[in-house]
């Protein structure tokens, strides 16, 4: 007779009951649903206020229904699940709105004829023109404002990184810190007593670029330098044990490491300053002819041209202006794709 222990084959009851996969789902239906028969009760026109509504009633319908099925402990954790998703709508739905905005009333002006021409013979109260002296100047002018910031920030980045030790070193984290938080209308403001009042050098877009390559350069400076801090120090000690000089280390070993992320902090900074409006309200001073000498007269920009468009105040001017944001918008998501792809392609080689 065998006297083997009896195996007990019943499922284990550990783990306790839990709520099905799609019961989040469900229960955001639900909460919408209540949220529509509320607002329509009450009178809410808003449907902002119904959006809200039933954020909170997912929020509180996912504790109660959790904490009676689960326990209370899982259903705090849902809670915070819940509380993010609802932040991420929050964070997306303003935005998307407005490049839904954006590109419904954009596209009434937007074609090729609209980025060929410019206004230089068109009243803002007739159709027509378009925005190709604007484009040109915003391209040459945050061009310029790149060839500046961008060698004195990746420079200043280096320095603080692998060189940088005691007082000066405090100082220029200390200033660039400072520089990230100024206003775009007081580097605006510095450019215009220092180079146009003081130097009278005139209104231009090389002075608009050295507003902008203000604003830039902290950006750019604070992004290289998370970037250099992120190359491990393995890397540096065996080139430096090869007895490779230090600034040959730093060209040959530390910059192509962090390429991707620098070239993907440099595109940011640039998108950054594409749509400042206030440095080149003052400094470039706009104008409705094309301008191809960034260095000589007033020349214009895409936001100085939206702002003007929309002053204008006319049926046509606001197309116009809809549509030169359209333009401005896809300059900068076209700018972010393409950092994203060159942060991808030199992105250091992993795996065998």
């Amino acid at each position: 007779m065998s006297t083997a222990p009896l195996i007990d084959k019943r499922p284990s009851t550990l783990r306790g009951a839990s709520l099905p996969k799609w019961s989040p789902w469900a229960i955001a239906a639900g909460a919408v649903a209540l949220a529509v028969g509320i607002g329509l009760a009450a009178g809410l026109d808003s449907k902002v206020q119904w959006g809200l509504i039933a954020a909170l009633l997912f929020v509180f319908g996912t504790y109660g229904i959790a904490a009676r099925v689960e326990g209370r402990r899982q259903a705090k954790d849902r809670v915070a699940t819940s509380l993010v998703w609802v932040c991420f709508i929050v964070a997306v739905v303003p935005l998307a709105s407005l490049i839904w905005e954006t590109v419904k009333r954009g596209v009434k002006a937007f074609d090729l004829y609209f980025l060929s021409h410019s206004m230089g013979v068109v009243a803002d109260n007739e159709p027509g023109g378009g925005i190709y002296h604007a484009l040109l100047g915003t391209l040459e002018q945050v061009g310029i404002a790149t060839l500046i910031a961008v060698p004195i920030g990746v420079l200043t980045a280096i320095y603080l990184v692998e060189y940088g030790r005691g007082t000066l070193a405090r100082a220029v984290t200390f200033f660039v810190d400072v520089m990230t938080g100024v206003p775009s209308i007081v580097a605006g403001l510095f450019i215009l007593s220092f180079w146009i009042l003081i130097l009278d050098m005139g209104y231009s877009g090389f002075a608009g670029a050295l507003a902008l390559s203000i604003l830039m350069m902290p950006v750019v400076v604070r992004s290289t330098e998370e970037m250099l801090k992120l190359v491990p120090n393995e890397l540096r000690e065996a080139s430096l044990a090869l007895g490779v000089p230090k600034w040959r280390t730093i060209i040959k070993v530390v910059l192509p490491t962090s390429i991707g992320g620098i070239t993907t902090g440099v595109m940011l900074a640039v998108a950054r300053i594409t749509g400042e409006t206030a440095p080149v309200l003052l400094l470039v001073w706009g104008t409705n002819f094309i301008n191809n000498n960034p260095f000589s007269g007033p020349q214009a920009s895409l936001p100085l041209y939206i702002y003007r468009q929309y002053a204008a105040g006319t049926e046509v001017a606001y197309d116009r202006a809809w549509a030169a944001a359209l333009a401005l918008i896809a300059f900068v998501m076209i700018l972010n794709l393409a950092a994203r792809g060159i942060a991808r392609w030199k992105a250091p080689k992993t795996g065998r």
